[in-house]
């Protein structure tokens, strides 16, 4: 059985990873640790064990994902914040690249196998744009670690109701709405529920638990998460 670390579950897709796999939608994976600054809604349904650890010093995360015995097998990192909410760029690279890639390293230097990162599809190195840019550095650099898996999963635009305001990506996921309830082809090239790539994240992880991808890099396009997360899914 396989066992999992969250990083990131009280956002929009790290809390349908969370939901997803605690409510045995994924019955591989046997117990569920969290860190975050706050604690996710409870789950009266949930049959899968989560252990939580809730605090809002993120200096006191990587000593924590250190001391995991055994380590997880999975790390899901969907840990990510916006400009507006840390102040500035610069504050947001320091949690969204620089955190992510301590977390990761103290991950894998624990023994975690299997690292999947929720990226986006623009993720561009040489985009003109600093965010597409920071995404490509995380890329590159969770790479560097050396997991024995590491799957980058590159969503578009994600759909889905956020406790934060976005005004921007609100217009956009009304838009992405209105195409879906026309055809859902119209929407699934560009906009993605925050559920599907959830699922898509587990099943990528779980194929590659199961020996069905070895591949030591596997990103999973939008086309990919769509197939993963709604076509093929079976919980």
């Amino acid at each position: 059985m396989a066992t999992a670390l969250i990083l990131g579950c009280t956002g929009l897709v790290g809390s349908h990873i969370l939901s997803t796999l605690r409510t045995s939608g994924a019955p591989q994976f046997s117990s569920i640790d969290i860190i975050a600054r706050r604690s996710p809604p409870s789950a009266p349904d949930a049959a899968v064990p989560v252990e939580e650890f809730v605090e809002k010093d993120t200096s006191k995360w990587v000593p924590h994902v250190s001391s995991l015995s055994p380590a997880p097998s999975v790390l899901f990192c969907a840990l990510a914040t916006t400009r507006a909410a840390a102040g500035s760029f610069e504050n947001q690279y320091k949690l969204e690249h620089d955190l992510n890639i301590e977390l990761a390293k103290a991950a894998k230097q624990a023994g975690t196998k299997t690292y999947v990162l929720i990226s986006a599809a623009g993720a561009d190195s040489n985009s003109f744009f600093a965010y597409p840019r920071m995404k490509a550095e995380l890329e590159a650099h969770v790479k560097e670690i050396g997991f024995d898996h590491t799957i980058i999963v590159r969503p578009g635009l994600i759909v889905g109701s956020r406790q934060e305001s976005r005004p921007g990506e609100a217009a956009f996921r009304f838009i992405a709405g209105a195409m879906g309830n026309v055809h859902r082809s119209l929407k699934d090239s560009w906009a993605q529920d925050a559920d599907t790539i959830a699922k898509a994240a587990i099943s990528a992880a779980t194929k590659v638990e199961k020996g069905e991808v070895k591949d030591r890099v596997w990103v999973v396009a939008q086309k990919d998460i769509i197939r993963l997360g709604a076509t093929e899914w079976k919980a």
